[in-house]
């Protein structure tokens, strides 16, 4: 079993309730389940955060400190005292 520290941001905070969760896993447990278990768990994140069998666009998911599309998407492995920082799509704009 390892020790996991999620983090949520803006929008996705508001639908957990809270900024931070410690969570327990399997080991050999991906980025991709743990983005179901929290749709599955929380009715405000439900279809937000996964769509096709893939990450849905703009949002972005960084296993401490780094861009799990950069690593292998959502089949990327957590370990023990790993980080995984949820953000929403960020709005943009011109000034």
């Amino acid at each position: 079993r390892m020790n996991v520290e999620l983090r949520f941001f803006v929008t996705f905070r508001q639908a957990v309730g809270t900024k931070v969760v410690e969570r327990e896993y399997d080991d050999g447990t991906t980025v991709g389940d743990v983005l179901s278990e929290l749709e599955a768990e929380y009715d405000g994140l439900d279809g937000q955060l996964l769509e096709s069998g893939g990450l849905r666009p703009h949002i972005n998911v960084l296993k401490s400190g780094r861009e799990v599309l950069h690593l292998d998407g959502l089949e990327t492995e957590l370990e023990d005292g790993d980080t995984l920082s949820i953000f929403p799509p960020v709005a943009g704009g011109r000034r």
